[in-house]
């Protein structure tokens, strides 16, 4: 293949110009669909789950453990099968419904909840003891402290790992072409993977690609810029008198 060739099959600017529209239109719209759902339910039920692992009761840590020991284990793309597989019968039972949207967002939800679970309960874990001590000794009660004291700590310690998460869920979304989505209903991957089948030429693919980057590089970047915000706090303004100059000491000789 020489250098031409190789230009014509990943970078046909013709194909890509062909693909952008479905792209932004049908693709971007449900690629954020699927994600920002997850990530809204995940973070309820993985604040669930982090209650749960740092709870005085044994039985729901127990139950905690292995909720999140299993669905960190499973693949992602086994999971989406198994709920799409063994659920869709039963919500087309009871729905009479056939759309395979809610089963992509509740998979992605299930596996969302356990690292967020995790990244939460590592939070919570990471505030110091005398936080505790102190509100208790104030006279809140350990339910009362934990809600207003120790949770709310924990969780602005892990807004960069929060934000990661959900730049994983972004590219966990093009998993859901496995459950057979409709033509309205493809994320961004099964856009450009389709434009490709059809084409013969892999530059619908790279599009995605570069559609994906768009998203997840700022993500990225601010992560980096709340992870340093949070390790150094803001910068102190210099405030006008400090340029002043200083009263009644005189003029210096």
């Amino acid at each position: 293949m020489d250098f031409s060739q190789f230009l014509n099959t990943f970078f046909n600017w013709e194909a890509m110009a062909e693909v952008i529209p479905s792209l932004l239109t049908v693709g971007l719209p449900n690629t954020l669909i699927l994600a920002v759902s997850s990530a809204i339910i995940g973070s309820v039920a993985g604040m669930l789950l982090a209650v749960m692992g740092v709870s005085r009761t044994g039985p729901l840590r127990w139950i905690a453990r292995v909720y999140t020991d299993i669905f960190r284990g499973l693949p992602a793309a086994v999971v989406i099968l198994i709920i799409s597989i063994g659920l869709g019968p039963v919500v087309r039972e009871l729905t009479g419904s056939s759309n395979p949207f809610p089963l992509g967002i509740m998979a992605l939800s299930l596996m969302a909840a356990a690292y967020i679970g995790e990244i939460f309960r590592s939070g919570i874990q990471s505030v110091e003891k005398g936080q505790l001590e102190a509100s208790r000794a104030l006279g809140f009660g350990y339910n009362a402290s934990m809600r207003l004291v120790v949770v709310p700590q924990g969780i602005r310690r892990v807004l960069p790992a929060l934000v990661n998460q959900f730049i994983a869920l972004i590219k966990d979304s093009s998993l859901v072409y496995f459950i057979g989505v409709l033509a309205s209903q493809r994320e961004i991957f099964r856009v450009g993977n389709d434009a490709t089948a059809n084409s013969g030429n892999l530059s619908p693919l790279i599009a995605a690609a570069i559609l994906y980057l768009v998203l997840t590089i700022p993500l990225t970047h601010f992560v980096n810029f709340i992870d340093h915000r949070l390790r150094t706090g803001r910068p102190e303004k210099r405030q006008p008198d400090d340029a002043a100059a200083v009263v009644g000491k005189g003029a210096q000789a």
